[in-house]
Protein backbone atom coordinates (compact mmCIF):
# COMPACT_ATOMS: atom_id res chain seq x y z
CA UNK A 1 0.00 0.00 0.00
CA UNK A 2 2.99 2.25 0.55
CA UNK A 3 3.76 2.39 -3.18
CA UNK A 4 0.17 3.54 -3.85
CA UNK A 5 0.58 6.39 -1.36
CA UNK A 6 3.94 7.53 -2.75
CA UNK A 7 2.77 7.29 -6.36
CA UNK A 8 -0.30 9.36 -5.51
CA UNK A 9 1.75 11.95 -3.65
CA UNK A 10 4.30 12.31 -6.46
CA UNK A 11 1.56 12.70 -9.09
CA UNK A 12 -0.27 15.24 -6.92
CA UNK A 13 2.92 17.31 -6.46
CA UNK A 14 3.89 17.18 -10.16
CA UNK A 15 0.35 18.16 -11.14
CA UNK A 16 0.17 21.08 -8.72
CA UNK A 17 3.68 22.28 -9.61
CA UNK A 18 2.86 22.21 -13.33
CA UNK A 19 -0.35 24.16 -12.74
CA UNK A 20 1.41 26.73 -10.56
CA UNK A 21 4.06 27.17 -13.24
CA UNK A 22 1.56 27.59 -16.06
CA UNK A 23 -1.14 29.60 -14.29
CA UNK A 24 1.01 31.86 -12.12
CA UNK A 25 4.60 32.00 -13.40
CA UNK A 26 3.86 31.86 -17.14
CA UNK A 27 0.60 33.76 -16.51
CA UNK A 28 -1.29 31.64 -19.01
CA UNK A 29 -4.58 32.75 -17.46
CA UNK A 30 -3.89 36.22 -18.94
CA UNK A 31 -2.11 35.15 -22.12
CA UNK A 32 -4.65 32.44 -22.97
CA UNK A 33 -2.40 30.45 -25.31
CA UNK A 34 1.28 29.80 -25.84
CA UNK A 35 2.90 27.79 -28.63
CA UNK A 36 5.45 25.26 -27.42
CA UNK A 37 5.93 22.80 -30.30
CA UNK A 38 3.18 23.79 -32.73
CA UNK A 39 0.97 22.06 -33.71
CA UNK A 40 1.91 19.08 -31.56
CA UNK A 41 2.03 20.76 -28.15
CA UNK A 42 0.55 24.09 -27.17
CA UNK A 43 -0.50 25.58 -23.87
CA UNK A 44 -4.12 26.68 -23.94
CA UNK A 45 -5.74 27.87 -20.69
CA UNK A 46 -9.13 26.35 -20.03
CA UNK A 47 -11.10 26.32 -16.78
CA UNK A 48 -13.11 23.13 -16.53
CA UNK A 49 -16.00 23.39 -14.09
CA UNK A 50 -17.37 19.96 -15.07
CA UNK A 51 -15.80 16.58 -15.75
CA UNK A 52 -14.11 15.35 -18.95
CA UNK A 53 -14.68 17.64 -21.91
CA UNK A 54 -16.65 20.03 -19.67
CA UNK A 55 -19.57 17.66 -19.11
CA UNK A 56 -21.83 18.64 -16.19
CA UNK A 57 -20.42 22.18 -16.07
CA UNK A 58 -23.79 23.82 -15.57
CA UNK A 59 -22.25 26.59 -13.46
CA UNK A 60 -24.15 25.73 -10.28
CA UNK A 61 -21.97 26.30 -7.23
CA UNK A 62 -23.20 23.05 -5.73
CA UNK A 63 -21.74 21.12 -8.69
CA UNK A 64 -18.22 21.92 -7.50
CA UNK A 65 -18.93 20.18 -4.21
CA UNK A 66 -20.69 17.27 -5.89
CA UNK A 67 -17.63 16.68 -8.08
CA UNK A 68 -15.28 16.96 -5.09
CA UNK A 69 -17.39 14.43 -3.17
CA UNK A 70 -17.49 12.13 -6.21
CA UNK A 71 -13.68 12.25 -6.56
CA UNK A 72 -13.28 11.49 -2.86
CA UNK A 73 -15.76 8.60 -3.01
CA UNK A 74 -14.07 7.07 -6.05
CA UNK A 75 -10.66 7.40 -4.39
CA UNK A 76 -11.87 5.68 -1.22
CA UNK A 77 -13.50 2.95 -3.32
CA UNK A 78 -10.24 2.39 -5.24
CA UNK A 79 -8.27 2.03 -1.98
CA UNK A 80 -10.79 -0.49 -0.64
CA UNK A 81 -10.82 -2.35 -3.96
CA UNK A 82 -7.05 -2.76 -4.27
CA UNK A 83 -6.76 -3.78 -0.61
CA UNK A 84 -9.49 -6.37 -1.01
CA UNK A 85 -8.19 -7.55 -4.38
CA UNK A 86 -4.66 -7.92 -3.12
CA UNK A 87 -3.41 -5.90 -6.08
CA UNK A 88 0.22 -6.38 -6.98
CA UNK A 89 2.82 -3.69 -7.52
CA UNK A 90 1.42 -2.46 -10.86
CA UNK A 91 -2.15 -2.42 -9.56
CA UNK A 92 -1.07 -0.31 -6.59
CA UNK A 93 0.86 2.06 -8.84
CA UNK A 94 -2.22 2.40 -11.06
CA UNK A 95 -4.35 3.14 -7.99
CA UNK A 96 -1.84 5.78 -6.89
CA UNK A 97 -1.93 7.41 -10.33
CA UNK A 98 -5.72 7.64 -10.24
CA UNK A 99 -5.91 8.87 -6.64
CA UNK A 100 -3.08 11.40 -7.07
CA UNK A 101 -4.69 12.78 -10.23
CA UNK A 102 -8.09 12.99 -8.57
CA UNK A 103 -6.56 14.81 -5.59
CA UNK A 104 -4.85 17.27 -7.94
CA UNK A 105 -8.10 18.14 -9.66
CA UNK A 106 -9.91 18.40 -6.31
CA UNK A 107 -7.26 20.86 -5.13
CA UNK A 108 -7.91 22.97 -8.25
CA UNK A 109 -11.63 23.08 -7.49
CA UNK A 110 -10.86 24.22 -3.95
CA UNK A 111 -8.32 26.87 -5.01
CA UNK A 112 -9.73 28.15 -8.31
CA UNK A 113 -13.33 26.87 -8.32
CA UNK A 114 -12.53 24.91 -11.50
CA UNK A 115 -9.88 22.54 -12.83
CA UNK A 116 -6.96 24.25 -14.57
CA UNK A 117 -6.46 22.57 -17.96
CA UNK A 118 -3.64 23.80 -20.18
CA UNK A 119 -2.10 21.06 -22.33
CA UNK A 120 -3.33 20.97 -25.91
CA UNK A 121 -2.05 18.50 -28.47
CA UNK A 122 -2.89 18.28 -32.15
CA UNK A 123 -1.50 16.20 -34.94
CA UNK A 124 -1.84 15.17 -38.50
CA UNK A 125 -4.19 17.95 -39.61
CA UNK A 126 -6.59 17.36 -36.71
CA UNK A 127 -7.07 20.50 -34.60
CA UNK A 128 -7.87 19.34 -31.08
CA UNK A 129 -10.03 21.93 -29.27
CA UNK A 130 -9.66 20.31 -25.84
CA UNK A 131 -7.11 20.95 -23.10
CA UNK A 132 -6.10 18.65 -20.25
CA UNK A 133 -3.54 18.51 -17.44
CA UNK A 134 -1.09 16.17 -15.71
CA UNK A 135 -3.81 14.94 -13.32
CA UNK A 136 -6.02 13.97 -16.27
CA UNK A 137 -3.18 11.93 -17.77
CA UNK A 138 -2.59 10.19 -14.43
CA UNK A 139 -6.30 9.44 -13.97
CA UNK A 140 -6.51 7.96 -17.48
CA UNK A 141 -3.38 5.83 -17.05
CA UNK A 142 -4.48 4.78 -13.55
CA UNK A 143 -7.89 3.65 -14.80
CA UNK A 144 -6.30 1.63 -17.62
CA UNK A 145 -3.80 0.18 -15.16
CA UNK A 146 -6.54 -0.84 -12.74
CA UNK A 147 -8.31 -2.66 -15.57
CA UNK A 148 -5.12 -4.43 -16.64
CA UNK A 149 -3.50 -5.18 -13.28
CA UNK A 150 -6.33 -5.99 -10.86
CA UNK A 151 -9.10 -8.56 -10.67
CA UNK A 152 -6.76 -11.48 -11.13
CA UNK A 153 -6.95 -12.68 -7.56
CA UNK A 154 -7.12 -16.43 -7.33
CA UNK A 155 -9.21 -18.08 -4.63
CA UNK A 156 -7.52 -19.66 -1.63
CA UNK A 157 -8.53 -23.12 -0.48
CA UNK A 158 -12.12 -22.98 0.69
CA UNK A 159 -12.86 -19.68 -1.08
CA UNK A 160 -15.08 -19.53 -4.10
CA UNK A 161 -15.21 -16.94 -6.82
CA UNK A 162 -18.58 -15.24 -7.08
CA UNK A 163 -20.01 -14.67 -10.53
Amino acid sequence: MRIMFWTGLVIFLIDQASKYLVVHLLDLRTLGTMDVLPPYLNLHMAWNRGVNFGLFSNGAAVMKWVLIALAAAISVWVVIWVRKDGAGRWGLIAAGLLIGGAAGNVMDRLIYGAVADFLNMSCCGIDNPFAFNVADIAIFLGAIGLILFTGQKTPRDGDELIG
